[in-house]
């Protein structure tokens, strides 16, 4: 760790209570969304823990965590759905939990979804805070928390991890702890594909800092006297707004999307490290899944075919949404659609007029193409999004302008609609 980052990282304990009211915050929706979901499910007959722990995706971890790797279903038609479709992390955890107390490996990865979800809301907090302000922060994590698939966050599956791993990589390259972000982005990529978002804003924000440098040194050879645009305190004390309000741009000091470092060799050997190892994770799975099948580098591919999954460029997307338009009651959903994706690319123009960092417009930007541009189960796509926290920022920018009491009253109402829209799409299609 760098000496900016340690005169600019506050103590675990003040930095807790900094997060707690999004914490506390996050925890009340939740805590509703599995309470509406108990109530729902016992209603239909139904085990709400059951939903959460034991279906779709979920059985398919933990027979990964059980038996290994190994299992496949072949189907009619010819597919095989092979297990080695799902990374590791998960799976490792769950056996973790079980060998160290009495839960079984199903109960394992619904403790790991709970702790990594409030481990994602902190980071999420984090990353916000750092740079717009302590209350934007808050209602990005309440508005993360209030998606409409948001009970996936609770369920015995990998988004809520890597969600996680993902935000506190990027807090740690916007403080320029370039080992332990490429770290997490290495644990990004043992957890989901989309771990490739993590590596790519490693990669972007380290790129972005060794070119800042050597113009930095052009101009300075140039020009005897540079002066600093930025006039924040190297303790990064914030200066020249209220505490807790939001701005309408990044703080300078994290504008450019990584910290104003010195051009030291320790650290540019450090980013240098962080920027090897973040790629280890999912190249080190995607080879030992091609050396396992025979199929080289490419296995893995081979893997994702099977489940009829893949990178067409949203070309079967696209194909299904028009299809939708071939009758009047399909037609509301497929205009539904163009209204969605419409949104997020609206959302993502928005976040990047309001110049957000780059390592945080990269990540946004690949795990939304990647979303969008797999070619089937085309209703997964909402809960593919949600590790794309940073589109969420414009509208916590919004919503932190907003007094208080009305801003309570809009999150509470939607929270309710979430924690009914979660239960009743547990209870009837659901995920994956």
């Amino acid at each position: 760790m760098n000496d900016l980052a340690t005169r600019t990282a506050p103590a675990l304990p003040g930095a807790l209570r900094r997060a707690a009211p999004a914490l506390l915050g996050y925890a009340a929706v939740r805590a509703l969304g599995l309470v509406v979901l108990a109530l729902w499910s016992a209603a239909r007959g139904k085990d709400a823990y059951t939903l959460l722990t034991a279906r779709w995706d979920a059985l398919w971890y933990t027979r990964v965590a059980e038996l290994g790797y190994g299992y496949e279903v072949r189907l009619p038609n010819g597919d095989v759905h092979s297990d080695l479709a799902f990374f590791p992390l998960l799976p490792w955890l769950e056996r973790l939990v079980a060998a160290v107390s009495p839960l079984s490996r199903a109960d394992g990865g619904f403790v790991v979804s709970l702790l990594a979800s409030l481990a994602a809301a902190w980071g999420i907090f984090a990353v916000a805070d750092r740079v717009y302000g302590r209350r934007a922060g808050v209602c990005a994590v309440l508005l993360w928390a209030v998606l409409p698939v948001g009970i996936v966050q609770s369920m015995a599956y990998s988004e809520s991890l890597f969600t996680a791993l993902a935000a506190w990589s990027l807090y740690a390259v916007l403080t320029g702890r370039w080992v332990t972000a490429g770290v997490l982005a290495g644990l990004a990529g043992l957890t989901r594909p989309v771990g490739l978002a993590v590596v790519a804003a490693v990669w972007a924000a380290g790129i972005a800092a060794f070119a800042g440098e050597r113009v930095t040194a052009v101009a300075s050879r140039r020009t005897p006297f540079v002066r600093e645009r930025s006039a924040v305190p190297a303790d990064g004390a914030r200066t020249g707004k209220r505490a807790g309000s939001p701005a309408t741009t990044p703080r300078d000091h994290v504008r450019e999307g990584v910290p104003r470092e010195p051009g030291a060799p320790g650290v540019r050997l450090r980013r240098v490290l962080g920027m090897l190892l973040a790629p280890l994770g999912a190249a080190g799975y995607v080879l030992w899944v091609g050396h396992r099948t025979g199929d080289g580098p490419l296995g893995y591919l081979e893997v994702q075919a099977g489940w009829r999954n893949g990178f067409d460029g949203g070309y079967a997307f696209g194909r299904f949404v028009a299809e939708k338009f071939t009758s009047f009651p399909s037609a509301l959903a497929g205009l539904g659609l163009v209204l969605g994706v419409g949104l997020l690319v609206w959302l993502y123009v928005v976040c990047v007029r309001q110049r957000q960092p780059l390592p945080l417009l990269v990540y946004a930007g690949v795990v939304t193409a990647l979303a969008l541009c797999a070619s089937s189960y085309f209703g997964s796509k909402p809960r593919l999004l949600l590790p794309a926290f940073p589109l969420l920022l414009p509208l916590a920018l919004a919503l932190a302008r907003l007094r208080t009491p009305r801003s309570a009253v809009v999150v509470g109402a939607v929270a309710l609609a979430s924690a009914v829209y979660g239960a009743f799409w547990l209870n009837g299609s659901g995920p994956p």
